[in-house]
């Protein structure tokens, strides 16, 4: 099982043809990913070939031709695609999402950064009301290991496995899957870390939460905002699997933007230390680094063989 992505999950990329695009689009192909076309109005009806390093999935693979087409409606009524992969770059990101929404596509992972906030507010805001559920933006992505990958998550550092992570870091994502890459994952979320994101780690843990195959949630969050502390009460009212988390930003200095736009103390609000209480004492295990983070999520396995 797995959350929001399958092996089922048809694939476009926005902005396939660009540098960014065409690198990771590569990957994904190399991961599994049903990547069923790219969307660029200039380049419409070409096809782009995809040679698979051997370096990328260890046995390499014949070229794959990717179609472009003119539009994600067009990509959908072609190919019945039920996800888009956005690289565009911030200016066209907002035309890029709304465009997605209009076609009704179910899930759009917005990898871009740098996208101001109030195109991040519209468009969120919009999709939501068309049915479309946004990933990001500036986010790594999402993978559900040996099944798809949609984004700019390694493939090749976890396996499958029992745990579902959720995370605003890109970084620390593909530190805890290293970490626990001996048990693995069910699906890997990084949500992005803006001030403004789709999907919440709530909508994270209400999706692992019904997952069968989910065991355990890893939670990592970081300083900024309330995202953990509404996370938190949501746990107590919902989560019945245990939940270990780790928050990012204990030796941060107040006032300062650190790394993600979202990620900025004022005052004694978004604190570390406040997200870290506030979990603890819905009984959240929450490490004071990531290699700690995974041996409590190891022992909290162990404790329900």
């Amino acid at each position: 099982m797995a959350i929001f992505l399958t092996k089922d999950s048809k694939v476009l990329v926005q902005g396939m043809t660009g540098g960014e695009g065409m690198k990771h689009t590569r990957r994904m192909l190399a991961a599994g990913t049903n990547v069923v076309g790219g969307v660029n109005p200039r380049k419409a009806g070409h096809s782009v070939d995809f040679d698979i390093p051997q370096s990328l999935n260890g046995l390499g693979g014949a070229p794959s031709a990717v179609r472009v087409f003119g539009s994600v409606r067009e990509g959908m009524d072609t190919t019945g695609a039920d996800v888009t992969v956005v690289f565009v770059p911030p200016a066209f990101a907002k035309a890029a999402v709304l465009e997605a929404a209009d076609a009704g596509i179910g899930l759009a992972v917005v990898i871009t950064e740098g996208i101001p906030v109030h195109d991040s507010v519209a468009f969120t805001s919009y999709a939501k009301s068309r049915g479309t559920r946004i990933i990001g933006p500036n986010c790594p992505g999402l993978i559900t290991p040996g099944q798809s990958n949609a984004g700019i998550i390694p493939a090749d550092i976890t396996k499958p496995g029992r745990i579902g992570l959720v995370s605003k870091s890109g970084t620390l994502t593909y530190q805890l899957m290293y970490e626990l890459r001996d048990i693995g994952f069910s699906t890997c979320v990084g949500i992005g870390g803006d001030p403004v994101v789709g999907t919440s780690h709530i909508d994270c843990l209400a999706a692992f939460e019904a997952d069968p195959d989910t065991e355990l949630i890893v939670m990592i969050g970081e300083i900024g905002g309330d995202a953990e502390e509404r996370a938190a009460a949501y746990i107590h009212d919902h989560v019945t699997k245990p939940v270990v988390g780790y928050i990012a930003g204990f030796s941060a200095p107040e006032g300062r933007t650190m790394g993600h736009a979202g990620a900025i103390v004022s005052g004694s609000s978004g604190t570390a230390r406040a997200k870290q209480e506030a979990l603890e004492a819905v009984g959240v295990k929450v490490g004071g680094t990531p290699a700690e983070t995974a041996r409590l999520a190891l022992g909290a396995l162990a404790d329900q063989a």
